[in-house]
């Protein structure tokens, strides 16, 4: 054995043994088996083994392990379900894994003041569903509902196809409970309308896992529409489909949700779903309505004049809740069913003002042609949010080296345009060299003031989001890639 085989021994030792004194010896994790599934998160481009993965099942439990990681000087990165795409979850390789899936229980539902407190390990979907009985749901909505859980929601700030109306995960989130690296418990925001202070409740929601690890978290709920209906208005051209965007939001239209979709997305999901969409158009709109009937007939009709002057070669409105269902089924789906067509697929996450949705679906198209790569295009359309698919096979040599070069000068482009690196995935380490592109270094200083403000140490996600002076972004991915990124390796603040 090595001797720095045997310094990693020894140092795994005692952080396990540390974190067996404060914990149930089934929430420490440290066996290979047993920390595999904890390599990535939905990135799975990137893995790296962590040391030690720890399940707290309740707030003092996470209170003790960051007292511990604290004192040891050991990072942390805080992990809710591991749906996120930007590695914001990656483990560092003498770092310590918090999952906080074990926390998922709904603490209270408040119908009349509509509102949850719910623990981090809850999953998005479940809070609708235990909150449907009282005619409420929760209105975020990410692809990933099913299996996200707030925590990361609130991590990531997540949105979904219905955040044009009604918002991300930050205009939803009413407090936070969380707690600092140094192991104490902050409450950040308020069940009151509004609360004294700084404003630290919006600065944290969002902070992917680098300020602190939430413990509990009050939903806002609001009442479940009593009719939605949604229109699938299909475009012989990308450019039509993107002006009938802008010219439904210029009517002063505001859907509940405005998606769009290119022929390569369309017919990659209809096989899948069989969702009704028309395979020959070059692009499909989504268009939600919802409220009381009244108020959904006539903005059903609105819009239906304002995609037909846009230049619409078929409309088809939902006239069931199982049709409108299934319409959004297509774009619900439409990462899963990426895997009918390609071996693996590169998911992109940027913003562009909404004026410019053709012109940068046309600078993608001319983009496939320079890397040799497919690319499927679904966009949170209203609000200028788009997430291209790049696909690939990681067996062809070079091939995910170009998907990253595609990728990388897609979010340029954003930037070019008006928008930014990222919408609702996170910068995590997928975007950290972008970092640089968008920000000066002032301003990447400041951002590494407000972290040093909540942590320190450095110790809560140290590798992610923030580009240091010293650190060197590339290095960090090639060593992610070799499987030797370490904390041990990186300059402090």
């Amino acid at each position: 054995m090595t001797t720095a085989v045997a310094q990693s021994v020894e140092q795994q030792r005692t952080v396990v043994n540390a974190l067996r004194a404060v914990l149930p010896e089934r929430a420490v994790l440290f066996e290979e088996e047993d920390t595999r599934p904890y390599e990535c998160d939905g990135l799975s481009a990137y893995a790296q083994l962590p040391m030690v993965v720890v399940l707290p099942d309740c707030e003092e439990q996470v209170v003790a392990v960051l007292k511990v990681c604290n004192a040891l000087r050991v990072p942390i990165v805080p992990r809710g379900a591991g749906t996120g795409l930007s590695g914001g979850a990656l483990p560092i390789a003498d770092g310590v894994v918090l999952s906080t899936a074990r926390m998922n229980r709904i603490v209270k539902v408040d119908a009349y003041a509509r509102t949850a407190i719910v623990q981090p390990g809850v999953r998005n979907l479940a809070i609708s569903e235990a909150v449907a009985e009282h005619g409420l749901y929760y209105a975020p909505d990410p692809s990933s509902q099913i299996a996200c859980t707030i925590g990361g929601n609130v991590a990531e700030n997540s949105g979904g196809v219905h955040c044009l109306k009604y918002g991300l995960t930050v205009h939803n989130v009413m407090r936070v409970r969380m707690v600092t690296i140094e192991g104490d418990v902050v409450e950040l925001g308020s069940e009151a309308l509004d609360a004294p202070g700084l404003d630290l409740l919006a600065v944290f929601i969002g902070s992917e896992g680098m300020l602190g690890v939430v413990t509990e978290v009050t939903v806002r709920l609001i009442p479940k529409p009593r009719q939605a209906r949604v229109i699938l208005a299909s475009f012989d051209d990308v450019v039509k489909g993107g002006n009938a965007v802008a010219g439904v939001i210029a009517a002063g239209i505001i859907p509940a949700g405005l998606e769009m979709m290119d022929k390569t997305s369309s017919r990659m999901v209809e096989p899948f779903v069989k969702a009704g969409y028309d395979i020959d158009a070059e692009a499909i709109l989504l268009c939600e309505s919802d409220g009381i009937p009244e108020e959904v007939d006539e903005e059903i009709a609105r819009m239906t004049a304002v995609l037909q002057q846009s230049g619409a070669t078929a409309i088809a409105v939902s006239q069931t809740e199982a049709e409108r269902l299934r319409f959004w089924s297509g774009r619900k789906n439409a990462f899963p069913a990426a895997g009918r067509i390609s071996p693996d697929y590169y998911c992109i996450d940027g913003t562009i003002p909404r004026r410019a949705l053709a012109d940068v679906l046309i600078g993608i198209q001319q983009m496939e042609y320079k890397y040799g790569l497919r690319c499927a295009n679904v966009f949170h359309a209203g609000d200028g949010n788009l997430h291209p698919l790049i696909l690939f096979d990681a067996n062809q040599e070079g091939e995910f080296h170009r998907a990253e070069l595609f990728g990388a000068e897609i979010l340029e482009m954003c930037v070019e345009f008006g928008g930014s690196i990222t919408g609702e995935h996170g910068v995590g380490l997928e975007k950290i060299n972008q970092m640089c592109m968008q920000f000066s270094r002032a301003e990447l200083d400041a951002f590494l003031g407000v972290k040093a403000a909540f942590d320190p140490p450095c110790l809560l996600n140290p590798t992610k989001a923030i580009p240091t002076l010293h650190r060197c972004a590339e290095y960090g991915r090639m060593h992610v890639r070799r499987g030797m990124l370490k904390f041990a390796d990186l300059p402090r603040f």
